[in-house]
């Protein structure tokens, strides 16, 4: 495929690769080529198709001949009996739907091969599965059904659309291609519907651009329509209405710095403190925030009705200043959703100064936060970013809600086919703070590499992840549960975790009870089967879940020996392995999980 620069390398020596790799790019005394060497070769290695080796074959058939282990016996967990089987009914029906994975006819261990992320064959569970997930921007680079479907194939799981840009028919038409591009995948990737927010703009100048010199002075003029040399245009006309001598204004991402020294009815009159080459549209921040422009333009309001009669699962709200500004979203989105069914997940962009101290208000009134520490970073300064994203990821898991890190992951790849080092620790930083995805923006939107690009991102989280111990919170032990789908999906994590399963599979209608597992991080992979398409793509931002179709025609030991089957399938669990198993009796209702069982996996498989 054209996006791809080399072939997959494959077996063994493809993961001796990446573990050679991965100490080069640690090794700060090693030369940029080598550092740039040892990511292409890691981002290699992690690509989901390289084929079963004979070994692998030989290794499996022996697994197969081993002695079956005794049966376990019932265990009680929280008052609640978690039934204990050897074997569980030799029935296991073909997967059907368009989501369904494929799985092969021919070896047992070809069918336990696939990948976790992708459908692709994989070595094994540990080097491979992967639990952070990736939210990339579509556009100009990546408006295109075959590379859609290669980065779909390379482990994205989410496609923003940044509504800055283009037109609702493109916007559609982008909608069409993801859609038919996870068909093709066998697997649901939701959309995120980005608005544009008050973004804050000086307006056209009338040679498009100026340059600025520190110590003249410059006039924001919320009257002037055309720019020149001397002043510039607004699209905010009440700025100056926030702003008094002595502020300072950032421009353009903070490259130029102004200092208020008066205001003068429409006009704002500053002196310049850091010059630059000053263009059309650039934004403004006020140093520490404070500036009173509504959350939702009327832009945004027009955005969200396209966005619901696109089928966007998730609505990133930005610059709210508090839970007013979420509340407010998510009415108009539920609203214009109604007609197609839908109630989007709302996701708060954390952008504001003022945001920070509202923080735990926004994410009572949100499904989740994004870290967007581009505009967050201008306000409050790049010093304070790093503290105040670990505070929000874990201000969110303690929230049960998401957490997106965002904003030049990777952004040197948007012309390099290899990342800086800084960027794959910052990546990696953010992965070991538990954030439940990691974004790019520029880098898939209109970079040269978009598919190495989520090739290269994968590969890094998943290094990350092999690095962090597997401590379970130990918070949600002294809480009180009020609802036992809660109390049943805490209890399969923490006997998952210290009865050394492989797998929990959880058999949901609303992905809570995958949401409240994936608030934990144990290393053991989590399953959601669920008969719903809007929770299974929702599902698939959830850190270290893997989101399923299940039929809506089975009962419930059909569904159980179904998701076995899934388990073992992918490899994450062949026989004499426990996998622990949580469902609703009866099933169909959503919050009703109120069974955990305990299974070892039987000779049938």
């Amino acid at each position: 495929m054209a996006a791809r620069n080399q072939p997959a390398k494959a077996g063994k020596q493809g993961a001796q690769a990446a573990g050679g790799a991965q100490t080069d790019v640690n090794d700060e005394r090693g030369e940029l080529d080598a550092a740039a060497e040892a990511v292409r070769v890691i981002a290699e290695a992690a690509r989901p198709d390289e084929p079963s080796s004979p070994e692998k074959e030989a290794k499996a058939e022996e697994a197969e001949d081993e002695a079956a282990l005794p049966p376990t016996p019932p265990v009680i967990i929280g008052g609640v009996a978690a039934l204990a089987t050897q074997e569980i009914d030799k029935a296991t029906p073909a997967r059907t739907g368009a989501r369904a994975q494929a799985v092969s006819n021919t070896s047992p261990l070809a069918q336990r091969a696939r990948s976790a992320v992708t459908g692709g064959p994989t070595e094994t569970r540990n080097s491979m599965h992967r639990a952070t997930k990736i939210v990339a921007t579509i556009g100009p680079a990546s408006s295109n059904p075959d590379i859609l479907l290669q980065m779909m194939q390379a482990g994205l799981d989410v496609v923003r659309f940044n509504f800055s840009h283009g037109t609702a028919d493109d916007h559609r038409q982008r909608a069409e291609w993801v859609r038919e591009a996870a068909r093709q995948v066998g697997r649901e990737v939701a959309i995120m519907a980005d608005l544009q927010g008050p973004k804050i703009r000086v307006g056209k100048f009338e040679n498009n651009k100026t340059m600025l010199v520190a110590g003249n002075t410059f006039v924001l003029d919320a009257n002037c329509e055309l720019g020149n040399n001397d002043r510039v245009g607004l699209d905010y006309k009440d700025l100056p209405r926030d702003l008094r001598a002595g502020d300072t204004l950032l421009l353009n991402d903070g490259l130029i710095v102004l200092d208020v020294t008066r205001v003068i009815g429409e006009e704002i009159h500053t002196v310049v403190k850091v010059g630059g080459e000053l263009s059309n549209n650039k934004g403004i921040n006020r140093q520490g925030g404070g500036l009173t422009a509504p959350a939702l333009t009327e832009k945004d309001m027009e955005d969200i009705k396209t966005a619901m009669s696109l089928g966007a699962d998730f609505v990133a709200v930005s610059f709210p200043k508090n839970a007013t500004d979420m509340e407010m979203a998510r009415q108009l989105a539920n609203i214009a959703g109604a007609p197609y069914g839908i109630k989007p997940k709302m996701i708060a962009k954390i952008e504001r100064a003022e945001a920070i101290p509202a923080l735990q208000g926004i994410l009572d009134a949100s499904d989740g936060i994004m870290v967007a520490r581009g505009d967050l970073a201008v306000e409050v300064g790049n010093a304070a970013v790093p503290a105040l994203q670990k505070r929000m990821i874990r201000m969110a898991r303690e929230s049960n809600k998401l957490v997106i890190t965002a904003t030049q992951m990777m952004e040197s790849m948007i012309h390099a086919p290899v990342p800086t080092r800084a960027e794959v620790s910052d990546v990696a930083n953010a992965v070991l703070d538990g954030t439940d995805a990691v974004m790019l923006s520029a880098e898939t939107a209109a970079g040269k590499y978009p598919v190495t690009t989520i090739e290269t991102m994968a590969a890094v989280c998943v290094e990350a992840e092999k690095s962090e111990e597997s401590q379970l919170d130990r918070d949600f032990l002294d809480r009180t549960f009020t609802r036992i789908d809660q109390s049943i999906a805490m209890g399969a994590l923490f006997t998952a975790f210290h009865l050394g399963a492989k797998a929990v599979v959880a058999l949901t209608e609303s992905g809570s009870t995958a949401l409240w597992m994936s608030r934990h991080w144990s290393h053991v992979p989590i399953f959601a089967l669920t008969p719903r398409v809007g929770s299974e793509r929702t599902m698939s931002l959830y850190r270290n879940v893997t989101p399923l179709h299940l039929d809506t025609n089975m009962d419930r030991d059909t569904a159980l020996n179904q998701a076995l089957e899934v388990v073992v399938s992918k490899g994450y669990a062949a026989r004499g392995d426990m996998v622990v198993l949580t469902v609703g009796e009866p099933m169909g209702q959503a919050g009703g999980t109120n069974t955990l069982k305990i299974v070892r996996v039987g000779d049938h498989f």
